[in-house]
């Protein structure tokens, strides 16, 4: 029960959409209307500049690391990925907003830092040298769904798998980004403090 309890859980707090709870505090913008019609931060950075951005990838990352965390505590490692997994799955298909939400980055990142920290940093790294140098948010997480797996593997198999299909869900929620880059319309990063 607990552990049906905790899915339950994981799901819920992966769902909270705080891309468009704080566009709409902050700047009275409802972020499903402007930009990429994306929840999730790289989009809020496009109209809310970096520091709310920051703020929205922070909030993200932590409801992913909670699910972990509460996963751990009541069946150990493997659940608590798989936590961090539904979490991920609640973050791109949110009850709230009818299963239209972000694209996983960042709740990905989450799951990294409650699972390993030294697996975050090498991914973070990875992801910001990559995104840095060609400009591509995208391109930066396209790397790190292929690492991350990688790395789960380096731990256990088990975590392995369980990373995996977490890699294969974002980079099949970032579909249309892989297309724009292959046809060279994809939107660069605007590294802007404040819009």
């Amino acid at each position: 029960m607990l552990y049906a309890f905790s899915i339950v859980l994981s799901y819920l707090l992966g769902s909270i959409p705080f891309g468009l709870i704080v566009s709409k505090l902050f700047n009275k913008i409802d972020i499903r209307k402007v930009g990429s019609g994306n929840i999730g931060a790289t989009n809020v950075m496009r109209v809310g500049g970096l520091k709310l951005a920051g703020l929205v990838w922070v909030l993200d990352m932590l409801k992913a690391m909670i699910a972990v965390y509460f996963g751990r505590y009541v069946g150990g490692d493997v659940f608590a990925v798989i936590c961090g997994l539904v979490a991920i799955i609640g973050h791109c298909f949110p009850v709230w907003l009818d299963f239209h939400g972000g694209k996983g980055v960042s709740c990905l990142f989450g799951v990294l830092l409650a699972t390993n920290p030294i697996l975050f940093i090498v991914c973070g790294l990875c992801w910001l040298i990559v995104a840095l140098g060609t400009g591509f948010s995208s391109a930066g997480a396209l790397v790190a769904f292929v690492l991350m797996p990688i790395l789960g593997f380096c731990i256990t198999i088990s975590i392995g798998f369980v990373f995996l299909g977490i890699a294969i869900l974002c980079v099949w929620r970032h579909q249309e980004n892989i297309k724009r880059l292959y046809a060279g319309t994809e939107s660069k990063i605007e590294w802007r403090w404040k819009k």
